[in-house]
């Protein structure tokens, strides 16, 4: 180790000099320093397979088995070796002075033990490292509630269980039980992926000021730069391993030297850059609830006064929309708000309380019974819900088309999709063409595919029905951002090309305005605003809606180097839930 690198690595805070992780196959992250200064933050943003999360676990003797690192790190004074095999080495970092916070709170979190115990279990573990005895129950229950109060949740939540608590809320009690350790390093990889857009800033503002108040050195592993803007001092670029840029955060975002990085910007879905959209469709006085219907066009999707409710839960509340072909109209809201629930209801999954169904001018029953393929497809976020992982890609696609009624072999079936017999397809080769696949990918399984790649084929199973409603249920919310763009991309291609009608659920407002015509807000279960996309996000006039646009603002980029709009609320929704 040369004499400046030395120096580094002695600073207070955290540093890794030569930090580098090999697989079977070779290489996985090449060698790199970082240093995280106390109460400071480092952001390492980068794709599926960049060598983000591999870093991070390599700083924390976690990496996968097969895998392994070198180079050295230092935590406050406290060298050691990452190529260590030494368990008890580990057990001195790893819940001590460096604690790893995952997206999932239900990977750090036991489902059946109540969210209080979870937080004392660090607690003891903590002060038995310390002192060489227990606490007991009652003499660690102070701190439990005190490590609550901090993340701002009742006392209360002691005694519930993960199950009962929201995403938002799970995450905060991850983050009380992580800080109870009292760890000088804290690696939050991708805390936030899985919340909207609210929630999610919520959770990041609140690391941001308890590292401030615990000095801790905070590494931010994301895919999305919108969330790391105005919230990260340095910031890391990852691509296939290795660093392609680095530097201060708010420089690299307003003038970044790299391609990659500047594609990772334009590839990020914001609402801060869209300003021309308000001026092309024209923002009148407001949007109010009265523009669910479809202007122009006859609806080919008409739902009316659906309703639904799960025991005592009231989870939807007379929802109506209205879907034309060729259009895509957005349901927006957070975790919760009826969205899902009323895309179930309207595809047949979910039984409403009330309400009617109108596709193309004909009533459809309540439920799956009756339904036909044609009529309308789901796709959801997750693949790997409508793949099966021990078909080929050819065997689950073939499947679909069989079900539809089509004839394989002759290509000849009876669609009843919108432009039926112009621009579907009746083969599995053609589907595959259709949503941009290489027909060679037809002899692979879904877990030989990239996440992109297997929402692909989750779209051309859906296809192969020639439906005359596509719905899709989060289904970009899991990708990074620029396959993400490519999905999306692919989606307003197809909405032209085959005259679908497109329900979109989404949670991410960027999302809305790089597809959507128009837009629906949900708040629990009741629709709280409609109207043209510009309207509701440029023109917001319900205050939720003007929260969550206020949230996607913060969260987003400006192209060009602006800072990102200023976050215009500040209640602490989670509380209050």
């Amino acid at each position: 180790m040369n004499a400046k690198t030395e120096a580094a690595a002695t600073r207070e805070g955290v540093a890794a000099i030569g930090l580098s992780v090999e697989g079977p196959a070779g290489t996985i992250v090449e060698p790199l320093d970082l240093e995280v200064r106390p109460g400071r933050t480092l952001a390492i943003i980068g794709e599926s397979g960049s060598g983000k999360s591999m870093t991070a676990r390599a700083l924390t003797g976690l990496l996968p088995r097969g895998t392994s690192a070198t180079g050295e790190a230092e935590i406050d004074g406290h060298r050691y070796s990452l190529a260590s095999r030494d368990d008890a080495m580990w057990a001195g970092i790893r819940g001590r002075r460096a604690v790893l916070l995952l997206q999932d709170p239900f990977t750090s979190l036991s489902p059946v033990i109540r969210c209080g115990d979870q937080i004392a279990a660090t607690i003891r573990a903590r002060v038995r490292a310390e002192t060489g005895r227990t606490p007991s129950r009652a003499e660690v229950a102070p701190e439990v509630a005190r490590r609550l109060e901090e993340v701002r949740l009742p006392a209360e939540t002691a005694r519930r269980y993960p199950s009962e608590l929201s995403g938002g809320m799970r995450q905060r009690v991850a983050i009380a039980a992580a800080l109870a350790a009292e760890p000088r390093l804290l690696i939050a990889d991708e805390p936030t992926t899985a919340l909207d857009a609210s929630n999610q800033g919520g959770v990041l503002d609140l690391l941001r000021e308890l590292l401030a108040k615990h000095r801790m050195s905070l590494i931010l592993i994301s895919h999305d730069l919108g969330v790391v803007a105005g919230r990260a001092d340095d910031l890391l670029v990852m691509r296939t391993g290795e660093v392609v840029e680095r530097g201060p955060a708010e420089q690299v975002l307003a003038a970044p030297q790299h391609a990659y990085t500047r594609a990772l910007l334009e590839a990020n879905p914001t609402i801060a850059d869209r300003p021309e959209a308000a001026a092309r469709e024209g923002v009148g006085a407001g949007s109010g609830v009265a523009g669910s219907g479809v202007s122009g066009s006859a609806a080919v999707l008409s739902a009316r006064g659906i309703s639904k409710s799960f025991g005592a839960v009231r989870a939807l509340s007379d929802a109506s929309v209205d879907v034309a072909s060729g259009e895509i109209v957005a349901i927006v809201g957070e975790s919760g708000s009826g969205k899902s629930t009323f895309a179930r209801c309207i595809a047949g999954l979910d039984v409403p309380d009330a309400g009617t169904v109108e596709l193309s001018g004909r009533v459809l029953s309540p439920g799956r019974p009756g339904r036909k393929p044609g009529e309308m497809q789901i796709v959801f976020q997750d693949p790997y819900s409508t793949l099966n992982p021990s078909f080929t890609i050819e065997q689950s696609l073939a499947e679909a088309l069989r079900a539809a009624g089509r004839d394989i072999r002759s290509g000849r079936g009876s669609g009843s999709g919108p432009g039926s017999g112009s621009g579907w397809p009746d083969t599995v080769t053609d589907l595959l063409r259709l949503v941009e696949l290489d027909p060679a990918l037809a002899s692979r399984r879904p877990s030989q595919l990239s996440g992109g790649q297997r929402q692909r084929v989750a779209i051309a199973r859906a296809l192969a029905p020639r439906p005359q409603l596509l719905i899709c249920d989060e289904s970009v919310s899991a990708l990074d951002v620029s396959v993400q763009a490519q999905i999306l991309a692919l989606l307003a291609r197809l909405k032209e090309e085959l005259g679908l009608a497109m329900l979109f659920i989404t949670h991410d407002l960027g999302v809305v305005a790089r597809v959507a015509s128009r837009a629906i807000v949900l708040q629990k279960g009741e629709i709280v605003e409609a109207g043209t996309t510009a309207e509701v996000l440029y023109a917001p006039q319900h205050p939720y809606t003007q929260m969550l646009v206020a949230a996607a603002e913060h969260d987003s980029i400006r192209r060009g180097g602006a800072d990102p709009a200023p976050r215009t609320t500040a209640s602490d929704k989670e509380q209050q839930r």
